[in-house]
């Protein structure tokens, strides 16, 4: 009876140590999370979901842990457990999950019924709903990824993007602004002369640490006249950029709508106005929910670059070099989610490249100091005689009658661009009118998208004729 008596007493003492280790296993596992040290927690939480696997409050913590350090997928595992017993802070890191894996209609799922719950218990739930409302852009961007070739890309660091891009003399040039204006402090924003050099366009940080964007003329050897790009516009603006038209400007900028950090915008200088236009965002893949931005285009090599920091570690960005669309394409519709967020995050470059294509000669180009070359190559256009063929002006063609139909494809793509830059006009004016506005609009901007599909439609017929009638003189 005594041997049994002792064991017993032996019984409550090892119970009464695991408990007292077991608290205090928990408590210090409670102070590292509240104090932000999840590596450190992450495993006294594991073993509490382990020998408590129906411990709602365990799988949070664990699931947040998890999160914090990086293995989304065991997160996802405890936070669903979590949210199926409505602990209300896993809705959140569930919602960051998908929408950073660009599940972005799964966020929003997770963020109405977050809604619902906090709405439940009379809390503000405005937050909330802005956060729902960037994830149903989200999803309406991600439909209509652009399908455009990435042909190339250098992973550099931030502060020796510009090393990836040379640009030929019509193009511009490119600077960091403490080069450009000799300046010993800390600037991240980078300058762009035009090709005559004689107007400059920066960002620098005008007030609250924002970034404003500016343009400068050069009278003589002065630079003078200093406005602001965008006098209303209070967003951090920044990496300017102007085509060759001097009219269009690429910036990145982390207000107007951005979906993360920096995005990549573009606007047309109004000459009627004297102002610039509301600014267009880019869609997908030039756009992420990471730091998008330094968008050029060189119209003489038709080629152009942007960098980002999506997937890349601290300090350091991704510069992507690619080949413009004359006109914009979006990837066809699909089933296959996984190959759209491939898509539309650039997971792999070579997705995005086309069947029996050969980038050699482009990357090479990218990479070639025209100026240096002994003779410069005149390029008015460039049409594709065959697969051997090249025509980069009128009087390469050998047909007379090929030549003729080619005048007459130029004179349809001038009334295709000014109509296509009217229709942008009128469609910027319809985004910013009342209901009376829109009205009047409506008409004028159906009747021009028929008369723009019409004029495309020309075109391909008579590249198609052209194209046909030099290959039989060619021939003969």
């Amino acid at each position: 009876m005594k041997q049994l008596s002792g064991k017993i007493l032996f019984l409550f003492l090892l119970i009464g140590f695991s408990l007292g280790g077991y608290g205090q296993s928990l408590d210090q596992a409670k102070k590292w999370y509240n104090e932000g040290l999840y590596e450190e927690a992450k495993p006294a939480f594991e073993r509490l979901v382990i020998q408590s696997p129906n411990n709602s409050q365990y799988s949070l913590w664990y699931g947040v842990c998890c999160f914090e350090t990086g293995d989304w997928e065991k997160a996802q595992k405890y936070l669903l457990i979590a949210k199926n017993r409505k602990v209300l802070d896993s809705y959140r890191y569930l919602a960051a999950i998908y929408t950073s894996s660009y599940r972005f209609a799964e966020a929003a799922k997770i963020w109405e019924e977050y809604i619902a719950e906090m709405t439940k218990k009379k809390e503000n739930t405005q937050a909330y709903e802005q956060q729902l409302e960037r994830v149903e852009k989200l999803v309406r961007m991600k439909a209509r990824t652009e399908d455009v070739q990435i042909i190339d890309s250098i992973v550099v660091n931030k502060d020796q993007i510009l090393s990836a891009y040379l640009l030929s003399e019509d193009c511009g040039t490119l600077l960091m602004y403490n080069d450009f204006f000799q300046s010993a402090g800390q600037s991240e924003s980078t300058v762009y002369l035009n090709p005559k050099g004689d107007q400059a366009y920066y960002a620098y940080q005008s007030y609250e640490e924002q970034y404003t964007l500016f343009t400068q003329s050069k009278l003589l050897d002065i630079w003078t006249d200093e406005k602001a790009l965008f006098s209303t516009d209070l967003a951090d603006n920044n990496y300017p950029f102007v085509l060759g038209d001097g009219l269009t400007l690429y910036f990145a900028s982390k207000g107007n709508g951005s979906i993360g950090g920096y995005d990549l915008f573009v606007t047309r200088y109004n000459t009627n106005t004297n102002s610039y236009l509301m600014p267009e965002q880019l869609g997908m893949p030039f756009n992420s929910i990471a730091n998008d931005y330094m968008m050029v285009i060189d119209e003489a090599k038709g080629l152009g670059w942007f960098v980002s920091d999506r997937n890349q570690p601290e300090g350091k960005a991704c510069v992507y070099l690619y080949i413009p669309n004359e006109f914009r394409k979006y990837l066809p519709e699909s089933e296959n989610d996984e190959w759209l967020i491939a898509r539309a995050n650039l997971q792999s470059i070579r997705d995005t490249w086309q069947t029996g294509n050969d980038y050699t000669e482009q990357i090479r180009l990218a990479k070639t100091d025209l100026s240096l070359t002994e003779k410069k190559i005149i390029r008015d256009f460039e049409f594709i005689v065959n697969d051997r063929t090249i025509y980069y002006t009128l009087n390469e063609f050998r047909s007379t009658e090929a030549k003729a139909f080619y005048e007459r494809v130029i004179g349809l793509r001038q009334q295709a661009n000014t109509l296509e830059v009217n229709l942008y006009d009128k469609r910027q004016s319809y985004a910013q009118g009342n209901t009376t506005v829109r009205d009047q609009l409506k008409p004028s901007i159906l009747q021009s998208e028929i008369e723009l599909r019409t004029l495309l439609t020309q075109i391909n017929e008579w590249e198609k004729r052209a194209r046909n009638t030099e290959n039989v003189s060619l021939m003969n």
